[in-house]
């Protein structure tokens, strides 16, 4: 059984940082690519930061300069550092991870948290 969970959302206003964090755990034997995705209301879940378990990472033009992700291989654990944060900010944040279970698994296997709330308020 595997779990996926996200912490380090909350209240925040214009200009303020936030931290989310993410740890999968459970029967895992690798956690490969993990990612970042928001959704807002009354719009479709969006990319925000996209990181390699080699640390290669990739980010939505809209919060490029401003978010940062990072990972801890040994934790399991991706990390999203927020600064700078805007009103535009504002959605439910889920963490996603791509997870090996078995040394003979064939492909990885999806899995997604249950998302946190940022509000971003002016």
């Amino acid at each position: 059984q595997v779990q996926v969970v996200e912490s380090g959302g909350g209240l925040v206003q214009v200009g303020g940082s936030l931290r989310l964090s993410c740890a999968a755990s459970g029967s895992i034997f690798s956690v490969n690519d993990m990612g970042w995705y928001r959704q807002a209301p009354g719009k479709q879940r969006e990319l925000v930061a996209h990181i390699t378990s080699g640390g290669s990472t990739n980010y939505a033009d809209s919060v490029k300069g401003r978010f940062t992700i990072s990972r801890d291989n040994a934790k399991n654990t991706v990390y999203l550092e927020m600064n700078s944060l805007k009103s535009e900010d504002t959605a439910v944040y889920f963490c996603n991870a791509k997870i090996r279970l078995g040394a003979y698994s064939l492909r990885d296997t999806n899995y997604w948290g249950q998302g946190t709330q940022v509000t971003v308020s002016s």
